[in-house]
């Protein structure tokens, strides 16, 4: 059975990118910061789809969290997938009322933790290491080229940052059996805008949005599972915006 990793996916996207992998077949290993009680249901409900599923608490911006969350998802089988979704977002600030803290709390977790589970994916999948190829997708923002001025430019930032991680890796690992790619998410209904301050931010911004709408958690996972599977075969290095029309 294969088995996909995907990062931050207690809640929100990841969550939902891992009930949608399960249904299409994927063994399911979750990494996760500290919300056992979500992590736990999220596993159960994968369970449920007929896969394997487990879940490891850890913070994938560092090390050893990392390679203890890949080796436990190997127990399972091998793994073809990683979806690198954990991430952040802070209160919305300006650039100049933003202290060193905020800014490396920021990048490390939403720049360093990818870089560091895409290694360890690499590691994993390569043909190079003795692997059979795989699929990276990385979770970024439509951030990335908006810019986010007056909220959340670190955010932008950082996601700007995977972005480029997906072109440069894509190249550097096309010939080992890996496709990389990016997931730009818009305004989408999750509890990431509680965390920024602004629960009610997504519903609060729909008349900025073409479709007049925020998107849901599932309507990511779809493009996510379509990046991980067969039939996107010939996709790599490319970037794809699910954003409402922003």
């Amino acid at each position: 059975m294969r088995v996909a990793v995907v990062t931050g996916g207690g809640r929100g996207i990841g969550a939902a990118t891992a009930r949608r992998l399960a249904r299409d077949g994927w063994a399911v290993a979750i990494g996760y910061r500290s919300d056992h009680d979500s992590a736990a249901a999220v596993v159960a409900e994968c369970q449920g789809e007929g896969v394997d599923a487990l879940a490891v608490a850890g913070d994938l911006s560092t090390t050893a969290p990392v390679v203890a969350l890949f080796g436990a998802a190997a127990a399972l089988g091998p793994i073809g997938a990683l979806v690198n979704n954990a991430g952040i977002v802070d209160r919305a600030a300006r650039v100049d009322e933003m202290d060193e803290a905020r800014l490396r709390r920021m990048f490390t977790v939403n720049l360093v933790g990818p870089f560091l589970c895409a290694g360890e994916a690499v590691r994993r999948m390569s043909t190079r290491h003795g692997g059979t190829g795989g699929v990276i997708v990385n979770v970024s923002s439509v951030a990335a080229r908006l810019g986010s001025a007056g909220q959340y430019v670190d955010y932008a930032a950082s996601k700007a940052g995977v972005d480029l991680l997906t072109v440069g890796l894509a190249q550097e690992v096309a010939q080992e059996g890996i496709r990389v790619n990016t997931v730009r998410p818009g305004i989408i209904r999750t509890d990431i805008h509680a965390s920024g301050g602004e629960p009610d931010r997504a519903d609060r911004l729909a008349d900025r949005i073409p479709l007049q709408r925020p998107g849901e958690a599932d309507e990511i996972a779809a493009v996510i599972a379509w990046l991980c599977s067969d039939e996107a075969s010939y996709a790599t290095g490319s970037s794809i915006d699910v954003s409402g029309g922003r």
